[in-house]
């Protein structure tokens, strides 16, 4: 007997109707960090891109919406499951991917390390102020010449008496200049160990990066470390190998493969608009067969990042989430975030390539979010060394 129900209605916002995989509370968080976005970031980010800054008065409005550290439990944070929190990047990087590297920095990295590898003196210290964006975090692993291999980074840390003594560089960090804290990691005689360094210690000068063409809405710094004196107590005491920093990377790749997802909807959603409103030849280029496939085509790729970043969310929820597993989420969703943004930009024919729309922003900011926390080519020998058992590192 045939049903009388009515279908579903297609949405081009979720086409494959994912909202009925999501708990209310997933979606009363998803919403509420989607209207926030809406109110605060979209009407001027497009200003702040072209200016190359970012507020940060955003820090305590993302502090009083609950998204810093959002998915660590205690000392003033959420405690929100993975998938929420990966929800939330989601609705953020539809924002802008500077906006939720900010988040994602100061939850995943910074707030994170001391999380998971401080001690109660320290996290007493800093994690409150951090989850209420009262004090700004930042991540000092990357070096001129150890972006990909951080184990040969060149920073080292030697003991004098009771301190250390931390010297070398750092590159690329997001927020440095900013931060009230960073959480800075070098090599020691006992192996890598994480140092929190105060903003102010004597011996730290930072440097904003500037004339980049993406990520412009984002900090992004060097830090010089010149014989800084820390006392031991400033030392990490849970972190003493490389896998401290990595577990942090793990983290906040979780959160790009959400985003990446986010970006794409962005611009599938402009391109779709302007081509229903885009008259050619006395009718709209969204009713020609050529730009319906692109659109087809964009569609199905954020249909299959978003299913894909969901199911590593119920991974990690369940305590089954392994890194390579987040390798391949984040080389699928970047990659295909990268096509539809490309694919986007060209359905806006010229206007896609100015501020008015999104899309550029996105494509540009992509080049670089294909970049951080582990470059594609990098992402792809962890999962090829996954399948084979051999390693191409070495």
């Amino acid at each position: 007997m045939a049903s009388t129900a009515a279908s579903p209605e297609i949405r081009p916002i979720d086409f494959l109707d994912i909202d009925h995989l999501l708990s209310d509370e997933e979606r009363d968080i998803r919403d509420t960090v989607r209207a926030f976005v809406a109110d605060q970031v979209t009407p001027y980010v497009g200003d702040w891109f072209e200016e190359a800054r970012l507020p940060l008065e955003l820090a305590p409005q993302l502090g009083k919406l609950g998204v810093l550290g959002m998915h660590l439990t205690g000392y003033g944070c959420a405690g929100a499951s993975g998938t929420a929190y990966g929800l939330a990047c989601m609705e953020l990087e539809a924002g802008d991917s500077g906006l939720r590297s900010l988040v994602s920095v100061q939850g995943s990295l910074a707030m994170y390390a001391i999380w998971r590898f401080g001690s109660e003196e320290q996290k007493q210290q800093w994690l409150p102020r951090m989850a209420a964006g009262e004090a700004i975090g930042c991540f000092g692993l990357t070096e001129p010449d150890a972006g990909s291999d951080p184990g040969s980074m060149r920073t080292r840390a030697r003991r004098d008496g009771s301190d250390w003594i931390l010297h070398g560089q750092k590159m690329w960090i997001t927020n440095g200049s900013v931060a009230e804290v960073a959480v800075v990691w070098a090599a020691t005689e006992q192996g890598i160990r994480g140092f929190l360094v105060p903003k102010g210690t004597r011996g730290v000068t930072t440097q904003d990066i500037h004339k980049k063409l993406s990520l412009r809405a984002s900090i992004t710094s060097e830090l010089l470390l010149d014989d800084v004196r820390l006392p031991a107590e400033a030392m990490l005491p849970q972190a003493n190998s490389l896998r401290g920093p990595l577990s942090c990377l793990n983290e906040a790749r979780y959160g790009i493969v959400w985003g990446a997802a986010g970006a794409a909807r962005s611009c599938l959603l402009a391109a779709l608009s302007y081509a229903k409103e885009r008259i050619v030849f006395g009718k709209p280029i969204a009713a020609t067969q050529i730009q319906q496939a692109k659109l087809a085509r964009m569609a199905l790729q954020v249909g299959q990042a978003s299913l894909l970043a969901l199911h590593l969310g119920r991974l990690k929820d369940a305590g089954r989430l392994v890194p390579e597993q987040v390798s391949m989420g984040k080389l699928g969703n970047v990659d295909a975030a990268l096509e539809v943004a490309r694919s986007a930009r060209q359905v806006l024919g010229a206007n896609g390539v100015t501020l008015e729309y999104p899309v550029i922003r996105h494509m540009n900011n992509l080049e670089s979010v294909v970049t951080y926390e582990g470059t594609a080519d990098v992402h792809a020998l962890v999962i090829g060394g996954a399948l084979t058992g051999m390693q191409a590192f070495r």
